[in-house]
């Protein structure tokens, strides 16, 4: 993963780098507790397996937050939230321990973008194959579209969570991801 540090004015931006005849567009996510930011480029595709808490604690430029336990029923295993932001638009970092992920869902009204940041983990749509996700990946996920996400069997996974505004939205949980589908 490429990584640069920054100071930024917004919490959330994509930008176009110029590198002499190459162009490439990365994005950018800021820290406001720290207020630096951390740009990933979603064409560097290299694998970091997380084993461990520590591991994944280290390498995420956000905090893990505590144990999910508000949503822990909708979760096959144990997953860790910090919220990063209520205002305007609902931001946080969710943390899968490895083979944790949530259940089938639906984001009803407005959709969400899932920022990958650290381990690798899966996002699947309904009837569709499984991608694997790795840190600087980046997931639009269209409202209405049934879909789960979550931890790969050997490391652990976080990614910034955006649920996309909009009047009246909601997230609809449904049956747990069957074992074949993981």
């Amino acid at each position: 993963m490429s990584e640069t540090t920054l100071r930024l004015d917004r919490p959330l931006k994509m930008v176009t780098i110029c590198l002499g005849q190459m162009q490439t567009n990365c994005y950018i996510v800021e820290n406001t507790k720290t207020n630096q930011a951390f740009v990933f480029d979603p064409g560097d595709q290299g694998e970091r397996i997380m084993n461990t808490l520590e591991e994944i604690t280290k390498s995420c430029p956000f905090p893990i937050g505590h144990e999910n336990i508000e949503y822990e029923q909708y979760f096959a295993g144990k997953s860790y939230l910090y919220p990063l932001s209520s205002e305007q638009v609902s931001i946080a970092n969710v943390t899968f321990e490895p083979d944790c992920r949530n259940h089938w869902h639906i984001h009803h009204g407005g959709g969400q973008i899932l920022l990958c940041t650290a381990g690798n983990g899966y996002y699947q749509e309904w009837g569709k194959d499984i991608v694997e996700l790795h840190a600087g990946d980046v997931v639009n996920i269209p409202a209405e579209v049934k879909h789960w996400h979550g931890a790969t069997k050997n490391s652990w996974f976080s990614h910034i969570a955006i649920s996309v505004p909009c009047e009246n939205g909601y997230c609809e949980w449904l049956e747990e991801v069957e074992k074949e589908n993981k």
